[in-house]
């Protein structure tokens, strides 16, 4: 029998015994890592940045240890409420949410400010993950199965369009089909779908906001609008190329410290490290997400309950995407679309968002041996 499947209850030192501590001090030098540059970005000072990102970061670590020595199946039987609990937020943002850079797409709490979309990241994962642990094949074979999960994906997203957030909507799509993948759902399914997506893409251009299409427009030729919508993609690509194969030193970017590279402290804060530290260090920060992204698709491969399985994937290629979508929007491959680099990148939720989904990757390689049937319960 599994070392798991023996017993429910599992004491805290066996846990911890469990726990997958190269995975945890790889999150522990990515955060520091970021503290750091926020300090450089900050002109070498705790302020405005550095200093409240290190308190979070502390804060978000005591959460994803807790969240770690959880056991998996209180996960899988809150999964829904959160869920529901997250699209309810989102729909208050509708209401009453807080406006800022042009959009709504915070809840102002006085004390912290939250913003909803996202979380959603995270509850979605786990809520698609629940609903596909308790499908047969036949069941997933049958198309009228899978109206509830795509209702479930499209009026989050839905919601995060009207903030309006395409970045995270293509997040929280993309992360949702490969929980779909994982699940079981047949690859001709996904090409019906992306043709019908290119099929009503012209469409969708016309109901675009103005700046949305500037955008697209400005990343086609970001020289159309040098002072204007291309000015932070221009910036930095001079940032990079300033930083050369080993950097200029730390504190020492001039596109950085003379406030030429606008959000530094947040999308573009890998151009910070590129800057200061060149290619090598930037490779290096690669090298230690490439680690972490491996971490939880070795976990997911070694799960032995479904629930764990796709939570485990679906949450490691969110993290993915947040990587990708981020170094990819500074360099200039795609659009500035607005996604921060993960544990790097100043915020509170997103910091939030990030170390919840690593410590629910580290519960599932915990209780990676446990048996649940469809219904929740151990076999």
């Amino acid at each position: 029998m599994s070392r798991l499947a023996t017993s429910d209850n599992l004491s805290l030192v066996e846990k911890l015994r469990l726990l997958n501590w190269g995975m945890i001090a790889l999150i522990v030098l990515i955060g520091l890592i970021g503290v750091a540059l926020l300090y450089s970005a900050g002109g070498k000072s705790w302020h405005p940045w550095a200093g409240p990102q290190l308190a979070r970061f502390a804060v978000g670590l005591c959460l994803m240890m807790a969240i770690a020595l959880t056991d998996i199946r209180v996960w899988l039987h809150f999964a829904y409420p959160s869920y529901g609990l997250m699209l309810f937020l989102l729909i208050v943002v509708e209401v009453m949410g807080h406006i800022g850079m042009g959009a709504q797409r915070w809840i102002n709490l006085g004390f912290f400010v939250i913003q909803p979309s996202e979380l959603m990241k995270i509850t979605l994962v786990l809520s698609l993950a629940k609903y596909f642990h308790g499908l047969s094949l036949e069941d997933i074979g049958q198309p009228i199965k899978l109206l509830a999960p795509i209702a479930m994906v499209l009026a989050p997203v839905g919601l995060v369009l009207l903030q309006p957030n395409l970045g995270t909507a293509l997040l929280l799509t993309l992360a949702s089909g490969a929980v779909f993948f994982t699940g079981g759902v047949r690859w001709w399914k996904f090409v019906i779908v992306i043709a019908i997506a290119a099929a009503v893409l012209p469409m969708a251009w016309h109901h675009l906001h103005d700046y949305q299409k500037a955008r697209l427009m400005t990343f086609m030729n970001p020289g159309t609008d040098p002072l204007g919508h291309g000015y932070n993609i221009i910036q930095s690509k001079i940032a990079l190329g300033s930083g050369g194969l080993f950097g200029r030193g730390f504190g020492q970017g001039t596109q950085s410290q003379l406030q030429f590279l606008p959000e530094k402290h947040t999308d573009f804060i890998f151009v910070v490290l590129a800057e200061e530290f060149g290619m090598m260090g930037a490779l290096f920060l690669l090298l230690l997400y490439f680690l972490l992204i491996a971490y939880g698709f070795m976990i997911a491969l070694t799960c032995h309950n479904q629930f764990g399985r796709l939570a485990a994937f679906g949450l490691t290629v969110t993290l993915f995407l947040y990587v990708f979508a981020n170094v990819a929007m500074v360099t200039g491959t795609i659009p500035v679309v607005g996604i921060p680099l993960p544990l790097v990148s100043y915020g509170g939720t997103a910091m939030l968002t990030l170390l919840i989904g690593c410590g629910l990757l580290l519960s599932i390689s915990v209780h990676r041996d446990l048996r649940i049937s469809r219904t929740g319960l151990n076999e």
